[in-house]
């Protein structure tokens, strides 16, 4: 009765008209949503990043593909915080990564305080990042660091660890992984809970041992968890902001100067907003192409 009703109040709607706009009746407020917060600001960015704007005396002037040029061609600093991007994130996705699939495979299980361990491996996620960086720069200071006043008990003389080139970087994205890795281990966890126990059974009747059934049968089967982890970590060490602000601001001697501190700086403590707005770009193609690659490389696998 209901359809014969529509049919003659909108005689000229057919049933494919009446869903599709229902369909966007529906997603209309998602969709509002993501032109307001997403599509105006990246437009604003681009057109941002082809003019030479002032943040203090509020001018701004066209100059095109000027911004680009200078980060890509005629600033050394642009490809010294390209290398300390990839350092940190070549360092934090492979190690985030492992020590959450190890952390995954051992608390998968049911046994005595499973939820105590994966409540504490996943209390950094919800804790708040500002907080967990100052703690961290306390932690890893000098002699009166608490880190290496436990190194010093065992007879080793430790650095100092925010302050040294050399052991900066390392120090900022171990904590980093710490306090990230749970929110891999969760999704490591529900993968595996989903796996069915007959694969593992069934393999263990023919005689493969747990190293054989975790390469053969549950590795393979946690690959679509695998890329969706490996893209969500990367797009994140990309876009690492608080840890070097609070930990090291971008030193010492610029070894923790990443992509994301150095356009906080141009925009903001050097108010060039234009500039900043193009290296916010070439940051956008550049984690694009990266999450591209990944997809492209997981389906010639599958």
């Amino acid at each position: 009765m209901r359809d014969t009703a529509r049919r003659e109040d909108a005689p000229w709607l057919t049933l494919k008209m009446r869903e599709a706009m229902e369909a966007w009746l529906f997603i209309s407020p998602t969709l509002a949503g993501f032109l307001i917060f997403f599509g105006g600001p990246l437009i604003a960015v681009v057109w941002y990043s082809l003019t030479e704007w002032n943040l203090l005396t509020q001018q701004a002037t066209f100059v095109g593909l000027d911004n680009y040029n200078d980060a890509l061609f005629r600033n050394p600093d642009f490809w010294h915080v390209v290398r300390n991007s990839v350092i940190f994130a070549v360092g934090l996705v492979p190690l985030n990564m492992a020590l959450a699939l190890v952390l995954a495979l051992a608390l998968s299980g049911r046994f005595a305080g499973v939820v105590v361990f994966r409540t504490v491996f996943f209390a950094p996620v919800v804790t708040s990042a500002v907080a967990w960086a100052i703690v961290w720069k306390f932690l890893l200071q000098g002699e009166a660091g608490f880190i290496n006043q436990i190194l010093a008990l065992v007879g080793i003389d430790g650095p100092n660890w925010l302050r040294e080139p050399n052991w900066a970087m390392a120090a900022v994205i171990v904590t980093r992984v710490i306090k990230m890795v749970g929110l891999n281990m969760i999704l490591y966890i529900a993968a595996l809970q989903a796996i069915p126990r007959d694969y593992g059974a069934a393999a263990r009747l023919e005689g493969a041992s747990g190293w054989q059934i975790f390469r053969w049968i549950v590795w393979p089967l946690l690959g679509p968890t695998t890329l969706v982890i490996m893209v969500i970590t990367t797009i994140g060490s990309f876009k690492v902001f608080d840890h070097i602000y609070q930990m090291t601001g971008g030193g010492p001697e610029n070894g923790t100067l990443v992509l994301a501190f150095y356009i906080y700086q141009q925009g903001f403590q050097f108010f060039d907003v234009g500039y900043a707005s193009a290296l916010a770009m070439i940051m956008f193609v550049i984690v694009m192409v990266l999450t591209i690659f990944q997809l492209a490389l997981r389906r010639r696998d599958t």
